[in-house]
C-alpha cells in the first residue's frame, strides 16, 4: 500500500477544494504519516477524506476537518497551542509542524483509552516534544496558559468554556463546535479583543460532546 502516494492525492485534493490554505499546513499534512493514527484494520483507509472509529468509542476527524481547524486557527510559526479532545493525536502532530520548533503544542484527552492510543500514536510517529495530558479539557490547562490559539476537537454547550477565555491571549483565537447535546451544532470562531470576543460561525458540524466540569456531564 504507497501511503506516501495516497498522502500527496488527498493533500492535492484539499488544496483543490479550498480547504488546505497556506503552503505550511500544505507541508504539514505532507509530513505526517496519518496512517500511523489510525487502528490497524483502518490502514487501508488511512487516507479517505471521512471519521475513522479509534478505541473509546469516538473517532479520528476527516481530512478535510483538520485543515479547516487548522485554516481557521491562522495557524503561524511559533505559536503556543491547545487542543481539547485530542482523540488520535493526529491533529496535535499537525500543529506541531506548522508552528514549528519555537511553537509550543498541548493537548488534553478525557477518555483514557483514546489517550493511551494518541500517546502511543505521538511517540511512534517521533512526535514526543508535544505535550498530552489525562485531563479535563474543559478546563483548559491553567498551569501552561496564556494560549496563542485553543482548538475544540468536541463540541461545547450553548457557551464555551470560561477557563479557555482567561486561558487565551489578548489576540488570540478560540475555534470550537458548539450546540445542544444531540442537537445541531456549528463550528465558531472567536478572538479575544480587549477583554471582548468577536464571534462568526463557520458552519454546520459534528463532533463528538465535550464532556467535564464546563461541559456535557458524562
Amino acid at each position: 500500500m504507497d501511503f506516501d502516494q495516497q498522502r500527496v492525492k488527498l493533500v492535492e485534493r484539499l488544496e483543490k477544494l479550498g480547504y488546505v490554505k497556506t503552503e505550511a499546513i500544505s507541508r504539514a499534512m505532507l509530513k505526517v504519516k496519518r496512517e500511523m493514527f489510525v487502528t490497524e484494520d483502518r490502514y487501508s483507509d488511512a487516507y479517505a477524506d471521512y471519521p475513522l472509529p479509534i478505541p473509546g468509542h469516538v473517532s479520528i476527524s476527516a481530512p478535510h476537518m483538520h485543515a479547516i481547524f487548522m485554516s481557521a486557527l491562522k495557524l503561524k510559526d511559533g505559536d503556543k497551542v491547545l487542543e481539547i479532545g485530542a482523540g488520535s493525536g493526529i491533529l496535535l502532530a499537525y500543529m506541531k509542524e506548522v508552528v514549528g520548533e519555537k511553537g509550543q503544542v498541548f493537548g488534553t484527552e478525557i477518555i483514557p483509552e483514546t489517550y493511551e492510543f494518541a500517546k502511543n500514536n505521538l511517540k511512534e510517529a517521533g512526535y514526543d516534544n508535544v505535550k498530552l495530558f489525562l485531563a479535563d479539557g474543559s478546563k483548559g490547562l491553567s498551569e501552561f496558559s496564556p494560549f496563542d490559539k485553543i482548538i475544540s476537537s468536541a463540541s461545547s454547550p450553548e457557551n464555551i468554556p470560561k477557563p479557555w477565555i482567561d486561558q487565551i491571549k489578548i489576540g488570540g483565537i478560540i475555534v470550537t463546535p458548539i450546540g445542544p447535546e444531540g442537537g445541531y451544532q456549528d463550528l465558531y470562531y472567536f478572538e479575544k479583543k480587549d477583554g471582548k470576543l468577536i464571534k462568526k460561525n463557520l458552519g454546520g458540524v459534528l463532533f463528538v460532546n465535550l464532556i467535564g466540569e464546563f461541559g456535557f456531564k458524562e
